[in-house]
């Protein structure tokens, strides 16, 4: 493992101004996805989708620092034979690749999940940086448990396992020369309050900090990639957008050590304008031993998906809708976003 270029790949992931383009979307959460705009889910239309964004100039090469791929688009090529990977490259961003291979029922926890795919993992690695891959990302699933019935959910039985998972996943990212990103979502489903989200992510990020050091994963070569402190979507108490920025840097200051060069987060079912609020509110307050910026999905992905719609008439737009997205949440990633701004470029 050369640490100093691990070190170099993770800082440039975190560069103040750009954040991550998560594009790595399963076969069936792509299709969910063309559904709700009636276009079809062809491995044709998912390539031109993706070709789509890789080819937005604008965004790619001024906030887009990197895109994390899902196993079938690292193989494909443009419509011109151009690898995706490669106008990822052309376009001064870093490529990475989604590793796990989804989640599974956690035996003896009902309700609960743990994330397959470390089985032939090293072996896939090899391959996926012969291709071109400097990053991976790893998810681990932990749910909170709703009001009625499920207050011991998260179990310490599912913490452990996802957290060490994670571990084994980041350790063989760094033997295989690739940046971890390691990703332990609490969703926001529930009905919790901030509070029960803060003190479950709070006992999820210490376990998997303590995982990581067991397993000798370098810190300085990797990214977390966590949720914020936030009220679950079915709360009846939604924290303000300020609560949520103080709330999220205590608990990181608490659980996250300094040697991480940065902090991508999830939007994890936030609306576009409050992840890319909660993100700036929370570079606004500053002060924080991480570059912290954003690793969005949906919140990046929504406007341009509607805009295309499965046209080719409609690339244009598409392309204008994810750089005004990748823009705001850049501007987020220094503090520098604003309502006005939002409208005035929409």
């Amino acid at each position: 493992m050369n640490l100093a270029d691990l070190n170099k790949v993770a800082l440039a992931l975190v560069t103040p101004g750009k954040g991550l383009l998560a594009a790595d979307e399963s076969s069936g959460t792509i299709k969910k996805r063309f559904d709700a705009i009636k276009v079809e889910s062809t491995e044709d239309n998912r390539r031109d989708y993706r070709e789509m964004l890789f080819r937005s100039k604008e965004a790619m090469s001024q906030y887009i620092s990197g895109v994390i791929l899902y196993d079938e688009t690292i193989w494909q090529n443009a419509k011109d034979g151009t690898p995706l990977i490669k106008l990822i490259e052309q376009a001064g961003s870093i490529p990475g690749i989604k590793v796990d291979e989804g989640i599974q029922a956690l035996p003896n926890c009902p309700g609960e999940l743990v994330t397959a795919g470390l089985d032939k993992l090293a072996e896939r690695l090899k391959k996926y940086y012969e291709r071109g891959a400097r990053f991976a990302k790893w998810r681990a699933v932990i749910d909170i448990g709703q009001a009625t019935g499920g207050r011991g959910i998260p179990s310490m039985t599912a913490i452990r396992v996802n957290a060490h998972a994670l571990a084994r996943y980041a350790a063989l990212c760094q033997a295989a020369q690739i940046v971890p990103i390691v990703e332990p979502e609490v969703l926001m489903d529930g009905d919790h309050d901030i509070d029960r989200c803060y003190e479950a992510t709070s006992r999820v990020l210490n376990r998997t900090f303590q995982e990581l050091r067991v397993q000798r994963v370098a810190l300085e070569g990797m990214i977390l990639k966590p949720n914020m402190a936030i009220s679950g979507k079915k709360s009846a108490k939604q924290a303000s957008v300020q609560e949520v920025a103080e709330k999220t840097i205590r608990l990181l200051k608490a659980c996250v050590p300094a040697a991480v060069p940065g902090i991508a987060f999830l939007s994890g079912g936030q609306s576009d304008e409050e992840a890319t609020a909660h993100l700036n509110a929370i570079n606004k307050i500053g002060g924080l031993p991480w570059k912290v910026t954003f690793s969005y999905g949906r919140a990046l992905q929504a406007a341009p998906q509607k805009a295309w719609s499965g046209k080719s008439e409609n690339v244009a737009a598409g392309q204008r809708a994810f750089s005004h997205r990748a823009h705001m949440n850049g501007l987020a990633s220094t503090g520098r976003w604003t309502i006005d701004l939002e409208k005035k470029a929409a």
